[in-house]
């Protein structure tokens, strides 16, 4: 074999693996801290923090999922950090995720969620060490928390329940978490903290939710491109879960979710539906969000050349 035939195999060889390396992570996460409520000059351990996070987040490999480079599951998170103190930081956290829409430019939000709850020890320099079976801290349980919710919704939303395995994971950390004490994680601690999230996806009364994701997503908005008619047809027939989750947990932190993601959207999409159906839409969505007049009225009035 020739010198350069080595070097082209070689060549090849390398530029598999780093192939390899782009498929084995799934997250394109944004990562932000504001500190703005903090007092003190000396703010350098929340760029090291975001660093750490942001490669966190970026490089691990949370999954066997095969996820290519250009289909990375697009997130933000946004701490708003409002004390530090002996090296514990306390504050709040903005989750967002996107997902690509069918045949167009357009990405419509999966999640947009508050977690006040957010309380972890951090010291400057600290590595984040990722571990399937065990709490490594409580940061990390944060974080490793937000990566399955988000790959647990994602895949629900293309496949029915596809995200199953991304739930598994979600109760065997939220276990993990509330053996430590830490808030955030409690079981009817309050009914938006991570526990309930995780019971709004999983308990048998509320689970609907993914079924909405699935058809609104997969059925609805993906349809819409080629029949714009149909797609929103299906959309406004998959709402009606909503009312079965509200019939049997009006404070399930599902609703507020899905009205943060999606509330804004439904205005768009029934700008133009007939009359017939934005009333629909309005009545079904009216007494599981009473106090959004503003948006619910935008609903039903459509635009005026509205058939």
């Amino acid at each position: 074999m020739t010198r350069s035939l080595i070097k082209i195999l070689l060549l090849v060889l390398v530029l598999g693996a780093g192939l390899q390396s782009l498929r084995a992570q799934e997250l394109n996460c944004t990562v932000e801290f504001n500190t703005d409520q903090i007092n003190g000059s000396n703010k350098s351990v929340f760029e090291t923090l975001t660093e750490a996070v942001t490669e966190y987040m970026n490089t691990t490999k949370f999954s066997n999922a095969q996820i290519s480079a250009n289909e990375r599951l697009e997130c933000r998170m946004f701490f708003t950090i409002k004390d530090y103190t002996d090296g514990v930081m306390s504050g709040d956290l903005q989750v967002q995720l996107t997902r690509p829409v069918y045949n167009s430019t357009y990405t419509t939000t999966l999640i947009n969620f508050k977690d006040t709850k957010i309380d972890f020890a951090y010291q400057e320099g600290e590595p984040l060490v990722f571990s399937e079976n065990s709490m490594e801290s409580q940061i990390t349980a944060i974080l490793n928390f937000y990566a399955y919710l988000f790959l647990a919704v994602d895949f629900d939303s293309f496949s029915r329940r596809g995200g199953q395995p991304f739930y598994d994971r979600l109760a065997m950390i939220v276990q993990m978490a509330q053996s430590s004490g830490e808030a955030g994680w409690k079981a009817f601690e309050d009914n938006k903290n991570r526990s309930a999230v995780l019971s709004a996806f999983t308990d048998q009364s509320t689970q609907g939710i993914r079924d909405l994701l699935y058809e609104y997503h997969r059925t609805g908005l993906d349809e819409m491109s080629v029949g714009p008619d149909k797609g929103r047809a299906n959309i406004t027939k998959t709402l009606s879960n909503l009312s079965t989750i509200y019939r049997a947990n009006p404070m399930s932190v599902a609703l507020s979710m899905f009205k943060d993601a999606k509330l804004d959207e439904l205005v768009n999409i029934y700008s133009q539906a007939p009359v017939n159906e934005r009333e629909k839409v309005y009545d079904l969505l009216s007494p599981i969000y009473p106090t959004e007049t503003k948006q619910l009225d935008e609903i039903k009035a459509g635009k005026t050349n509205s058939r």
